[in-house]
């Protein structure tokens, strides 16, 4: 949505993917799905450890950097290649524009806190897709520093409000309408810890006894679930693009994840969510009573999906802006 916005004003976009996320159903179907323009360079950086990831992105892009020599270097979320495209900006004194800034789980041992705390620190444009967010800053002490806090909302919405109207149903899913729930399962901290993963897989089992339960399952995942040789009863199909997800979360119940986008995603389309996780950025969505955190206890996690089957998600509020965050970025931007 940013870079739709950005070249409808005669702005030049260098797109550098540095290949964090590697699976062809992870990244390429969403440049194709989503118009997104095709990257000027793949540093095919993956399968690594996160401090050898970053380390092997920062040298790349700034390789990258010194040949383009950019005006502003723009970076997303809170992932190893946010960090690195933010730490080669800043080495170099390239302005930093940050989407998606001031979200904090303060959970530490999660590398996406790391990555989001430093990217913040480093921006000189900070956008921020929640009041919360904004407040985080400014708790912080950013106000006292040399850069610009915009709260914008939240450019996901753009995006679900934009390409929702393209959904397309997943070939092959025979399931009715609100008759099943969309689960997913990546985090590190589920994935890699073998008793979390069984206690969830549990819960989803239980689950599916009532109520369909479909995973888009994440490589990760799958290769966890096949080494520890954990058998599940739910229906697993492989990662989908950007319009099936949407048309999942479109007709199903609920949402049941460890993600952080999805949890919003579930909010756009007006589903209850159940984070299996013990904190989360998106606090508005606890507060409002339509997203409730529940760690990896099979017995939490089938209680608050039995709790929010009848839960009613309303959109009043707008918790998130009124989709037009990209658009508000690109013109701040231009400014």
């Amino acid at each position: 949505m940013v870079s739709r916005a950005l070249r409808s004003a005669d702005h030049d976009e260098v797109i550098i993917h540095t290949g964090q996320h590697f699976d062809a159903n992870m990244s390429e179907i969403f440049f194709q799905q989503m118009g997104i323009p095709k990257p000027s360079v793949c540093l095919n950086i993956a399968n690594l450890s996160h401090g050898a990831m970053t380390g092997r992105m920062l040298e790349q892009i700034e390789k990258q950097f010194l040949h383009v020599n950019p005006d502003l270097v723009v970076v997303y979320g809170d992932t190893n290649s946010t960090l690195a495209g933010a730490l080669a900006a800043a080495k170099m004194n390239i302005p930093i524009a940050h989407v998606e800034a001031g979200l904090r789980s303060f959970n530490w041992q999660m590398p996406e806190e790391i990555n989001r705390v430093l990217t913040d620190r480093v921006s000189q444009y900070l956008f921020c897709p929640t009041q919360t967010a904004v407040e985080n800053l400014h708790q912080e002490g950013f106000s006292k520093m040399p850069c610009q806090i915009h709260q914008t909302g939240d450019v996901m919405l753009d995006a679900a409000l934009f390409y929702g109207q393209f959904s397309e149903p997943v070939k092959g899913l025979d399931v009715a309408e609100q008759a099943y729930v969309v689960a997913t399962v990546h985090r590190q901290e589920n994935t890699d810890d073998p008793e979390r993963l069984k206690a969830i897989f549990q819960a989803l089992d239980k689950i599916h006894c009532e109520q369909h339960v479909v995973m888009p399952i994440h490589p990760r995942t799958k290769q966890r679930l096949e080494g520890l040789g954990i058998q599940t009863k739910i229906t697993l199909i492989e990662p989908v693009g950007c319009l099936q997800m949407f048309c999942l979360l479109q007709h199903c119940q609920s949402v049941l994840t460890d993600s952080g986008g999805l949890q919003k995603e579930a909010y756009f389309f007006s589903k209850p969510c159940i984070t299996l996780r013990e904190q989360t950025e998106w606090v508005e969505l606890i507060t409002a009573g339509v997203n409730v955190l529940v760690g990896s206890n099979s017995s939490a996690i089938y209680g608050a999906w039995q709790n929010m089957r009848d839960c009613v998600v309303s959109q009043d509020k707008m918790l998130y802006g009124n989709g037009s965050a990209a658009t508000e970025i690109a013109n701040i931007l231009r400014q």
